[in-house]
């Protein structure tokens, strides 16, 4: 599902919203998810999921088509763990 479409879905279920408000209400959540992950807070959805960031550490990597050694910086990457009632819908239990 694409942005869009989600403000679409959020609008068609939601007839009292007008599409520019649905389309203001999901992206000032993603703006908000973002900022506190910028900031380094965690944000946790419940029954969803928790968002993070991560650090990783400089390393020696390979590039793959000359085998050649590369150096990787440090750096910091989003990581998403999905919450309880989320993985039991999925898997079906």
């Amino acid at each position: 599902m694409t942005k869009s479409e989600l403000i679409q879905r959020l609008a068609e279920r939601n007839p009292h919203l007008l599409q520019r408000d649905a389309e203001r209400i999901v992206s000032t959540i993603l703006e908000e998810i973002t900022s506190a992950l910028a900031r380094g807070d965690r944000v946790e959805l419940r029954g969803f999921g928790a968002f993070s960031v991560k650090q990783r550490a400089a390393r020696t990597g390979r590039n793959p088509r000359t085998g050649a050694a590369v150096d990787v910086d440090a750096k910091v990457v989003p990581y998403f763990k999905t919450g309880k009632e989320l993985r039991e819908r999925l898997n079906g239990d």
